[in-house]
């Protein structure tokens, strides 16, 4: 059983099968989910945006996968920098607009001779 790690629940099942190379793409994941080809805790899912929990078990293409919530991991190291202090300000008020003119339109009556 291969572990597939996830930093935030839930994640769409199509999503998985997307971000892990499962599959070529969303489209290609999302038609396989459809037509029956993912299990997931033993039973057939077909809800392309099922929402996967860390401990559920897929089955797709003759492996399982485990998932498990873990650390987002960075792949650079920047030390955290503490916000600035956001002082109170006053609310913003829309500006006053004039008075809108009414539209008049002037039509030319087509006379019809018969």
């Amino acid at each position: 059983m291969k572990i597939i790690n996830i930093n935030h629940e839930p994640v769409e099942l199509y999503k998985i099968l997307k971000f892990e190379s499962l599959v070529g793409g969303g489209g290609e994941a999302k038609m396989l989910i459809a037509s029956g080809h993912v299990l997931l805790n033993g039973e057939v899912e077909v809800q392309k945006r099922k929402k996967i929990v860390s401990g559920d078990i897929i089955e797709f293409d003759g492996e399982t996968y485990q998932v498990e919530l873990g650390e987002a991991v960075s792949t650079q190291s920047v030390p955290s920098k503490p916000a600035p202090a956001k002082t109170a300000t006053k609310a913003k008020q829309p500006k006053a607009q004039p008075p809108a003119e009414p539209v008049v339109i002037k039509r030319k009556r087509s006379s019809i001779n018969f």
